[in-house]
């Protein structure tokens, strides 16, 4: 029997990470939440979470860069789905790289994950979604959407391109009933991996100058709630201690 209303999460890793906590949130809402991945051990971790909150839930292996793999992705939640409400991609990969460091191999690293991903996970939601004429479909996005700071020139160029991915999206498809939303995350998330990667940032920080999982879960969630008549495009989300 398929579910009635569901969500997709593309990217989810760790317990403590944007993925994860967007699952959770869209679960607590009674949605049936297809959760997407490349760790299986991960995924195990976030659907058992869910499903001790009484929450429905469905991991399936993916890599975001494979385009069949996005394809099966999309084709198993059409098969087991009514209804595709909400779809959103946090896939993200950021490292340090200096210009004249950086060969080829780590560019195109960058702008598959960051760009191409978003590329294909929003075209087959489209396809779902247009013959639904409705539902509302995530991009994740970073300060460096917006301006290029070294030495992140790479994961910048990749997220400017997510950003314009996101932009003509909703303005093609924003006609047939498709909430296309771009969230530019200012800031550091408090999570798994900001604590393994900066663990001094972290700590300088302190919590206040942290973005919260939950919270931002929650302003995805009142997002995907607007009336069609006042919808958001993009919007960014920073602590209040961040200068900007």
């Amino acid at each position: 029997m398929k579910s009635e209303k569901s969500a997709l999460v593309l990217g989810v890793g760790p317990e403590q990470g944007l993925g994860a906590a967007l699952a959770r949130r869209f679960a607590a809402e009674g949605l049936h939440v297809f959760i997407a991945g490349r760790t299986v051990d991960r995924l195990d971790k976030v659907a058992d979470s869910i499903q001790k909150a009484h929450g429905k839930v469905t991991p399936i292996v993916a890599d975001a860069t494979k385009e069949q793999n996005v394809i099966d992705l999309f084709k198993v939640v059409k098969s087991e789905a009514e209804v595709l409400s909400v779809a959103a991609c946090t896939v993200d990969s950021n490292i340090r790289a200096p210009l004249l460091d950086m060969d080829l191999e780590t560019f195109t690293s960058l702008w598959k994950q960051n760009c191409l991903a978003g590329f294909l996970f929003g075209r087959e939601a489209v396809k779902l979604m247009e013959m639904q004429q409705q539902g509302t479909l995530f991009f994740t996005g970073a300060t460096a959407s917006l301006r290029a700071k070294p030495p992140f020139t790479g994961f910048a160029a990749a997220k400017a391109g997510l950003r314009a991915i996101a932009q003509g999206m909703a303005r093609e498809f924003s006609p047939s009933g498709i909430h296309v939303v771009h969230v530019i995350i200012d800031g550091v998330i408090e999570g798994d991996r900001a604590r393994q990667q900066f663990p001094d940032y972290i700590a300088a920080k302190g919590s206040q100058g942290l973005l919260q999982l939950d919270a931002i879960a929650d302003t995805y969630w009142a997002i995907h709630r607007q009336h069609p008549s006042a919808w958001t495009h993009e919007l960014d989300l920073r602590p209040f201690q961040e200068p900007f």
